[in-house]
């Protein structure tokens, strides 16, 4: 799902994100909505749950949020101030690091010697360090650390999201991004390209066949400058064709074959 709203909001990554957040939101409160219902077998399966599977889900929700305020936020101006920003950024995330530098080593290190303190509901110690904002929360929700393993979740992604456009804007600095003369420019229909790379990637032709489909999209995309748009759409179309679904494969099979017999 949320691949597929990367793809209908290219263009407007604040809309994107913002519908992110809703589908996140509703999944979430459904999860919620069984595991305070639920009764673990044992101590063990609480510490899973809190420690490795709800993470997974708040994570999303920090992630998002982050870069829907990031995209808010960003000034509008050149490149270098631009990279200055995103590199500001990439500051907070190491103070996070910093500020909960014990925790993060224990998480790090896959520590479990202090899960069933951490990751058991009603377990605060008031010794620990936690964040006042969990005294807002729903008790039967939250252990005292699970929040601190979706913030560790999410801001390794945003890190990664950070450092990507810094090297997009490093590159257009330098100029390694402008238009050459011999830069190959896609000429036929967009449709034609998407059921092109649709047919190479169900042939495995792109990296043994390990690689998704949109991310075949996204370097196609990146290296000849073009926005296929939602190409999830456009497969949905090209299977739909009454006709000749294969029109673009088989204009290429005709024009091969009558070229080599006329070799």
């Amino acid at each position: 799902m949320l691949t597929e709203l990367e793809f209908s909001y290219k263009t407007d990554p604040i809309a994107m994100y913002e519908r992110s957040l809703i589908e996140i939101d509703e999944v979430v409160r459904k999860l919620k909505s069984k595991a305070i219902r639920y009764k673990f077998a044992s101590l063990a399966d609480e510490v899973y749950f809190f420690k490795e599977l709800k993470p997974l889900f708040i994570s999303q929700f920090i992630y998002h949020t982050r870069l829907l305020s990031i995209e808010v936020a960003k000034p509008n101006a050149g490149k270098v101030v631009l990279k200055e920003y995103y590199n500001y950024e990439i500051v907070s995330l190491k103070n996070f690091y910093e500020h909960n530098r014990d925790f993060y080593e224990y998480y790090r290190r896959r520590a479990a010697y202090l899960d069933f303190k951490y990751f058991v509901r009603n377990q605060f110690d008031v010794k620990t360090k936690i964040t006042s904002a969990l005294y807002d929360l729903d008790e039967n929700f939250r252990t005292s650390h699970d929040h601190l393993i979706s913030q560790i979740l999410a801001n390794d992604r945003l890190e990664v999201f950070l450092l990507k456009k810094i090297e997009e804007l490093d590159d257009r600095i330098s100029g390694n991004l402008s238009m050459k003369k011999d830069h190959l420019t896609w000429t036929a229909s967009k449709s034609s390209l998407v059921e092109l790379l649709y047919s190479l990637y169900l042939t495995h032709s792109f990296n043994g066949g390990n690689i998704e489909l949109s991310e075949i999209v996204k370097s196609i995309e990146k290296s000849w400058n073009i926005d296929l748009g939602n190409f999830y759409k456009t497969i949905s179309e090209i299977k739909n064709r009454k006709n000749e679904k294969t029109k673009f494969l088989h204009l290429l099979t005709q024009n091969l074959d009558r070229n080599l017999e006329e070799e």
